[in-house]
């Protein structure tokens, strides 16, 4: 196919074109949503269903994690709940070929007691926060200085989160709740782990419409082309459109890199740019940033073609329910 067919094919998959239902359909369509702290903005798991819905509000998001349950997290991303027994075949796998599941399998060895305490407790008294649990670890985790320091509480909820002990069931202050696996996640039927990563893999394919094969772009057998809407939307860093920088710069000829780790004086654009995407087209680039407290939304610097920039922002602005609209730093 040409790659203007490939282009339109990839946006329509990923309900870029404005057919999206809902938060729901959102995150059945493009496969899952990646979690990340980072919210100059606003979190990917909240942005990435405004580029495709619009302006919609986020407590959807919770609910349907929450309280329908339609939707779960695992391994720092949501999915929909009925993928639910091809991750439960990733959680049962045997953990030996990487150094950090041998850490993992070391660290609960060592520290066997305290994870029957955890497991006792959650049973007993949960849902809790891991602040609401003791640290009875007698070794902590391999390697981790720097990054879980000494809260062996959250490190043993971590491992045994990722081999499906426990799960998140909410959040407290922005603190995740944990309870046993058991008690939260429905049954489900056993599929073989080989079986799991294959229909894993069928779900990617689908989600992202078209994959480079061989020297030319092959289409998924269900991706449909046809004309993309007319509209403007901002893009965030962990969009799947655009996650796999490589192929987004084939696509789209955008190459594009967030800056965030870069040396202010090495940066190209800025901190956290976001994409522009026009109907089937990245354009543009725009810096915004939004402060919580004032509920202020800025615009820090814009980059290509931002014609339509307004328009994107303009939605943004009613998304964050910012007070005070736009105030673009430039004119500063």
């Amino acid at each position: 196919m040409s790659l203007a067919e490939a282009r339109r094919i990839a946006v329509r998959a990923q309900a870029l074109d404005g057919s999206a239902k809902g938060v729901l359909d959102v995150v059945r369509r493009i496969g899952f949503l990646q979690i990340d702290p980072i919210s100059t903005v606003a979190p990917p798991q909240y942005l990435v269903p405004w580029s495709r819905l619009g302006p919609y509000d986020p407590a959807k998001l919770d609910r349907l994690l929450w309280k329908d349950r339609k939707l779960f997290e695992w391994g720092a991303f949501i999915w929909p709940i009925e993928v639910l027994p091809l991750i439960r075949a990733r959680m049962r796998r045997r953990r030996e070929k990487y150094a950090w599941e041998r850490r993992g399998n070391e660290f609960l060895k060592t520290n066997a007691a305290f994870r029957r305490y955890v497991l006792r407790e959650l049973e007993r008294r949960g849902p809790l926060l891991s602040r609401e649990l003791e640290d009875r670890s007698v070794s902590s985790w391999a390697g981790s200085e720097g990054w879980h320091g000494n809260r062996n509480t959250s490190v043993m909820l971590d491992v045994l989160h990722g081999r499906g002990a426990v799960a998140i069931v909410g959040r407290k202050g922005g603190h995740r709740l944990w309870d046993l696996a058991d008690r939260w996640y429905p049954e489900t039927e056993t599929v073989p782990l080989a079986e799991a990563d294959r229909l894993l893999a069928e779900r990617r394919f689908r989600a992202a419409g078209v994959r480079y094969e061989q020297g030319e772009w092959v289409a998924h057998p269900e991706a449909r082309d046809g004309p993309v809407p007319d509209r403007a939307t901002l893009l965030s860093p962990f969009d799947r459109l655009i996650h796999d920088r490589d192929r987004a710069e084939s696509l789209f000829d955008f190459h594009y890199r967030l800056e965030m780790y870069v040396p202010k004086k090495k940066r190209e654009y800025g901190y956290y740019v976001l994409p522009l995407l026009v109907g089937d087209q990245l354009v543009g680039r725009a810096e915004p940033r939004f402060d919580k407290k004032s509920r202020k939304l800025e615009l820090l610097g814009a980059w290509g073609d931002t014609s339509r920039l307004d328009e994107a922002l303009s939605s943004l602005a009613t998304f964050l329910q910012s007070e005070r609209g736009l105030r673009d730093s430039r004119d500063s």
